[in-house]
């Protein structure tokens, strides 16, 4: 936040991880005050608040009706009114802890935006900008980002639905770079942009006013996503004061060794961490570590550990792991859980990897644990899960009966049902048995196993 102020920021709309400690975090990060577990890190310099203001337009009080932060922001520009309206994705409680957001709906994005246009329009606004964390895919040329070839996702549905008044999209949450002119319901094109991760993108849009309409001209408006490359830029003063102003608490504990690898461990896809709908080292290291960690202290001990791919934010490299480098890998501190499930509530849960159809992505492919194995057939059609066979599964070479109970460790998010993963969620909550933290279940690992092999990727048999 103190970086995005000193770039200048003016507004955001919430995005999922806007809400990893919950409604009551992310007003405090809005409006400043110290960390009500953490304290001030810094003693007499409390934390400010952000400058720039966040929008939550279909983020609502189930009580009040309310918002939880204002649905939209108006900019005058050459005496010319702009409206941003700022919105989450409508599936934001299926990716956060629920404890955080107990209360709060997160309603349909289209919905929620064409339904402001009419209050927007009567405060003479026509100049309408959607920023919309969801979004989509294409398939561009190798390299390429600033390109809109085959978009895809949910962000065509939503497009599709908006109102026509609404001018541009700003999108986001795929973590992908494209640059569209959509045709909206009336026939006009409308500018539709995501800018990649990481700063590796920024997106520059150009809009035409006309003082006369009060509207964007979209014949004479354009967008651009421009390339990023590091060796071609320069280290900004204000931004280097405020990684100045924070790197000794980071160096305190982030460059402590607290292991080694063998080799590079790296998530799904090629590059890595690009696609979660495969089997992947990482993902089944986190998974032995935390089966590892919960099998001593569960009552008959923990037999099978599952991890979400989402949590899994990084890749190690061959050599010392640091500290710092574990929590980039693992960063959400979540409460470990050992839950006894039946054979037939697993094989459930491991076809819940197949997504809803319109998904962002139409298959998670949890991590495993060493020594359980299945079989996996699934039908991808047009972007969608439209099947998912799970069969043959197996724990240390033995089959699994569908009606025997075993001890399965998940944190907390899938616990809660994260990801669609409900059933996990029909486990009664009464029955879980805390395993502690998935960071220092992680740590401890590399303490006892360094250096760790990158574990195998076979433990699924995908048909």
């Amino acid at each position: 936040v103190e970086s995005l102020n000193v770039m200048d920021l003016d507004v955001s709309s919430v995005g999922n991880h806007e809400f990893d400690e919950g409604v009551t975090e992310l007003l405090r990060m809005q409006d400043g005050g110290c960390h009500p577990v953490d304290g001030c890190y810094f003693p007499g310099d409390p934390y400010a608040g952000a400058d720039y203001q966040w929008l939550a337009a279909n983020v609502v009080n189930d009580d009040t009706g309310e918002t939880a932060l204002p649905p939209y922001w108006i900019e005058r520009v050459n005496n010319v009114e702009v409206g941003f309206i700022g919105m989450t994705l409508e599936a934001t409680d299926t990716l956060v802890a629920a404890s955080g957001i107990e209360g709060w709906s997160f309603e349909d994005e289209a919905e929620t935006a064409n339904a402001l246009v009419p209050e927007l329009q009567a405060q003479g606004v026509e100049a309408i900008v959607v920023l919309l964390h969801e979004g989509g895919s294409q398939d561009p040329p190798p390299g390429e980002v600033d390109a809109c070839v085959g978009i895809s996702g949910p962000v065509v549905a939503i497009h599709d639905a908006l109102d026509p008044a609404i001018d541009v999209m700003v999108t986001g949450h795929t973590h992908l770079p494209y640059n569209c002119k959509l045709n909206d319901a009336a026939g006009e094109p409308r500018i539709v942009t995501s800018a990649y991760s990481f700063g590796r993108v920024v997106s520059e849009i150009d809009l035409v006013l006309d003082k006369r309409t009060k509207d964007v001209r979209r014949d004479l408006s354009s967008a651009t996503n421009h390339l990023v490359l590091q060796n071609e830029i320069t280290p900004d003063p204000a931004i280097t004061a405020v990684i100045d102003k924070w790197q000794p608490l980071f160096d305190e504990i982030g460059l402590e060794v607290i292991g080694s690898t063998s080799a590079d461990i790296n998530r799904g896809g090629d590059p890595p961490g690009s696609d979660r709908g495969v089997e992947s080292a990482a993902g089944n290291l986190v998974a032995d570590a935390q089966l590892w960690a919960t099998s001593v202290k569960a009552p008959n001990g923990a037999q099978i550990a599952f991890m979400n791919p989402g949590g899994v934010r990084s890749d190690l490299l061959e050599g010392d792991v640091t500290f710092g480098d574990a929590f980039t890998f693992q960063p959400f501190n979540n409460t470990l859980f050992t839950i006894p499930m039946t054979g037939a509530q697993i094989q459930s849960a491991l076809e819940d990897q197949c997504q809803p159809l319109g998904s962002s992505r139409p298959f998670l492919h949890l991590g495993v644990s060493d020594g359980f194995t299945y079989d996996l057939a699934t039908t991808i059609v047009d972007g969608d899960c439209t099947s998912v066979t799970v069969s043959n599964m197996e724990l240390g070479g033995v089959p699994i009966n569908l009606g025997d109970t075993y001890g399965v460790t998940v944190n907390s998010f899938l616990a809660d049902g994260g990801d669609n993963f409900g059933t996990f969620a029909t486990i009664d909550p009464f029955l879980r048995i805390d395993g502690g933290i998935d960071i220092d279940a992680l740590v401890d690992y590399f303490g006892e196993f360094s250096p760790v092999d990158p574990p195998p990727t076979d433990r699924v048999n995908e048909l």
